[in-house]
């Protein structure tokens, strides 16, 4: 994706749309291989649960698109754990846009319809070798917990009451 101008920030929208959409697939993909670079184990995506894709629709899940003057640069899912519990998936910002507070934009958006569906707390995991994730997430109100889930990737589970 191309570098964006800076001051266009304010024109993101956030979008539910298909996990299997072209945009959301190509969004996806990026995602994928930035996490196979950064991965000091690599990434599989066999080995990554991507059957819980399927609960990123409604009306157990929702997947949102960040578009920036029309074109997607973010994404990020939520999923139903337990009947007052969410998971944020697939979180993910263009490198080209890092930087203008869109992730932050994007995961109160991601709270929000949380919340709208019934959630009181969400929960997300995250890599080791994702410093910068880490340290956003905490900054958002996330505080550490212990493993939720066997996702193989995953070092560091995170929750926040809504």
């Amino acid at each position: 994706m191309d570098p964006i101008d800076p001051a266009g920030a304010a024109t993101i929208v956030f979008t539910e749309d298909s996990p299997a959409s072209a945009e959301a697939l190509a969004c996806r993909e990026a995602y994928f291989t930035e996490l196979a670079e950064r991965f000091v184990e690599g990434f599989d995506l066999a080995l990554a649960n991507a059957s819980q894709d399927d609960d990123l629709v409604a009306p157990q899940g929702r997947f949102i698109l960040g578009r920036l003057d029309g074109r997607p640069v973010a994404c990020g899912g939520l999923r139903r754990l337990a009947d007052e519990t969410g998971e944020v998936k697939r979180m993910w910002v263009s490198p080209s846009v890092r930087g203008l507070g869109i992730a932050g934009r994007l995961l109160s958006d991601l709270e929000r319809r949380a919340a709208q569906m019934g959630f009181r707390t969400l929960r997300l995991d995250t890599n080791r070798a994702l410093v910068e994730a880490q340290a956003f997430y905490r900054g958002r109100g996330y505080r550490e917990i212990g493993r939720y889930n066997d996702n193989p990737y995953a070092h560091h589970w995170f929750e926040k009451t809504l």
